[in-house]
């Protein structure tokens, strides 16, 4: 049997309360978690407390021990000084003189082949070598089919008795006649012994009448005398063709002028022309290519003209030049053996 008291209390704990109690346990443990952002202040978790103080001793260790200058960071970095740009001049092309149009090849007299120069300053030839024609061993120099070119030989003891009568028949205008020569040993004067009646006998049979001499003068007195010489023997003859100073090297044999030097050479060469101009004849100088080329100085013989020896079917000679030996095995009638043969651009003797 249960008294009335007894079920007051079991009401006063009845299952309600309980629950009212629970939530509000459950309600003030989640106010006290979030207290922090109730009133604006984290709570530091023991792990960020650690970490904060740890900054603060590494901050405190970096004021003590660092100074302004330890931040100028780039003195840590050494400047570089750039490379120099070096500016390289580029290699020249080279030229190649057998193409390049400024230089003539000549064969020395030791046989080797050279390249000289051609000289701008110096007077050019103009002749068109398509105009020459070649008819039974004489070359014509032809302009609108007509022969403005003049043929010749060249003549001394060598060949002889000459018939100039035949010579003046098979074509020839003029003759270039040795008055002599100086030995190229001895140093001595000699008188070509076909001379004389060389050059009567040419002048009889109506033909142009030029001069040489074989020279061999080591001073400007020797080749003064050298002209006069020539002057004396020539004196009473129409000479209207040049007087030509021809001066070479001996072949297998040595000669007096070998010694000399370009310059000495020149000088000598003036010293004869000098004289024969004077004199009022046409003064010229002989010479191979190679000769004319490099053991003498044209520069100062520009106001001379040239008579050029080159054995080819075209000379390649750059230079202005008005006589042209291209042959010494020519043959023509009244001449017995071989001969120089020549053709000249230009009519001395209308000059």
């Amino acid at each position: 049997m249960r008294l009335p008291d007894d079920a007051n209390e079991t009401e006063r704990f009845s299952p309600v309360w309980i629950a009212i109690l629970f939530v509000v346990v459950i309600v003030v443990l989640v106010l006290w978690l979030n207290k922090d952002n109730l009133t604006g202040e984290k709570t530091k978790k023991p792990l960020d407390i650690a970490a904060e103080n740890s900054v603060e001793q590494e901050q405190t260790a970096m004021d003590s021990t660092l100074s302004p200058e330890d931040f100028d960071f780039w003195e840590k970095y050494p400047e570089t000084t750039p490379e120099p740009v070096v500016e390289t001049t580029p290699e020249p092309v080279k030229e190649d003189p057998a193409t390049d149009g400024k230089h003539t090849k000549i064969i020395g007299k030791d046989g080797e082949e050279e390249w000289i120069r051609i000289i701008e300053d110096l007077p050019k030839h103009n002749y068109d070598f398509t105009k020459l024609v070649k008819q039974a061993e004489l070359m014509k120099y032809m302009e609108d089919g007509k022969e403005v070119s003049f043929v010749g030989v060249d003549l001394s003891k060598y060949q002889e008795y000459v018939d100039f009568s035949k010579l003046k028949k098979a074509g020839i205008d003029f003759c270039m006649l040795r008055v002599g020569a100086r030995g190229y040993g001895t140093g001595q004067l000699v008188l070509d012994p076909y001379f004389q009646e060389n050059i009567k006998r040419a002048s009889d049979a109506g033909l142009e009448i030029g001069v040489y001499f074989f020279s061999q003068a080591i001073t400007v007195e020797e080749a003064e005398e050298e002209a006069d010489m020539v002057l004396d023997y020539i004196d009473e003859y129409d000479v209207n063709y040049p007087v030509v100073f021809d001066m070479e090297y001996v072949q297998n044999d040595t000669s007096r002028v070998e010694n000399l030097t370009g310059a000495e050479r020149t000088e000598i060469a003036v010293a004869f022309l000098e004289t024969i101009d004077i004199a009022g004849y046409t003064p010229m100088i002989y010479g191979k290519k190679e000769w004319l080329l490099k053991e003498i100085d044209l520069t100062q013989l520009e106001g001379y003209d040239i008579w050029l020896a080159q054995y080819e079917e075209i000379p390649d000679f750059p230079y202005q030049f008005t006589m042209w030996q291209y042959t010494n095995q020519g043959k023509v009638d009244g001449v017995s053996g071989k001969v120089d043969l020549n053709i000249c651009f230009i009519d001395y003797s209308e000059k």
